[in-house]
């Protein structure tokens, strides 16, 4: 070694949501070749694996100035970070760099590991676990408790849409995924009101993953589709032969508001091709349903519209208000 020789420093990271042990070629090359490898975390989850691989890490947590002082000589010494990194040490390498008075060995920031596309909605199933065990409130609500919330953040979501706020639709996704992490979550630990069968989040994924593969067999399968017309066709096929429904009617919740339940039936009879008049009747419900089933044939959604409208009048009290 070389006395003049300032050496290396590694700071070796790892992302927390991929396997312990999965670690890029280099890392273990830079693990195997190091004088030291330190790690201040006696709990790191990759350490069973690097002593495993023959790899000795000591247990230390080094200031700045002495991880430089160990590199003196031509050394290279691992630093083996935690999840969020080791903002102290490197402020102070920093620190000593800017100086001017130190000679600083190489450094080197080695991802060992990156996070997959996906990766922080193990962060999100990991928090749930937390607060449905921690908290008051969360660990004693239920699959009916939380219905109704389900039913609002789906219209703050249709909102941040139409409204075209990017901010807004980022945060409402958001609440529209802890509505299904968080059922999934009670799901999980079974009960009466499920039927004793308890099942998971990584459950509801499979289940959705199998529909989705096998309602694109042209996406997944053999089968060609060119328009968007030939995609709703294949969808529509498969999912009349899963769910062997004996009505047409069948899976459309009447509970739903009433514009898009006349919608949605109309729908449904106009993609089966049947005749099917509109009851007779008076009053503002019946001419409410003949202008819903207008709306669908002419390809408007009436709830999207009623909405608009109702926004312009909204602007319009306003403006008598006053207000703008």
């Amino acid at each position: 070694m070389n006395a003049e020789d300032p050496g290396r420093i590694v700071l070796l990271t790892a992302s927390h949501r991929v396997a312990p042990g999965l670690l890029s070629w280099p890392a273990w090359q830079a693990l195997h070749a190091a004088d030291r490898v330190l790690c201040a975390d006696p709990g790191h989850p990759q350490l069973p694996y690097l002593r495993e691989a023959g790899v000795t890490v000591e247990h230390a947590a080094p200031t700045a100035q002495e991880l430089v002082d160990a590199c003196a000589g031509g050394r290279s010494v691992v630093v083996l970070a935690g999840g969020e990194g080791d903002p102290a040490l490197t402020d102070g390498l920093a620190r000593l760099a800017g100086s001017g008075r130190t000679r600083m060995p190489d450094l080197e920031l080695l991802p060992g590991s990156y996070d997959l596309p996906g990766a922080r909605l193990l962060d999100l199933v990991q928090i749930m676990d937390r607060i449905r065990v921690a908290c008051p409130w969360t660990s004693q609500k239920t699959h009916q408790g939380l219905a109704k919330y389900a039913v609002e953040e789906a219209y703050e979501l249709v909102e941040a849409i139409e409204d075209g706020d990017r901010d807004e639709l980022r945060e409402e996704l958001g609440d529209v995924l802890l509505q299904v992490v968080f059922h999934a979550r009670i799901a999980e630990e079974g009960g009466p009101e499920d039927g004793e069968e308890p099942f998971s989040i990584d459950d509801v994924a499979a289940t959705l993953i199998e529909k989705l593969i096998h309602r694109h067999p042209h996406v997944f399968g053999d089968e060609t589709a060119e328009t968007p017309e030939d995609v709703r066709a294949h969808w529509l096929r498969t999912k009349a032969a899963e769910k062997r429904r004996d009505s047409v009617t069948d899976g459309v919740p009447v509970g739903q508001p009433g514009l898009a339940l006349a919608a949605k039936l109309a729908s449904r009879v106009r993609t089966a091709g049947l005749d099917v008049p509109l009851p007779a009747g008076e009053g503002i419900g019946y001419e409410l349903l003949a202008l819903a089933v207008r709306a669908e044939r002419d390809g408007v959604d009436p709830e999207a519209a009623l909405r608009a409208a109702g926004r312009a009048y909204r602007d319009a009290i306003r403006a008598a208000e006053g207000h703008g």
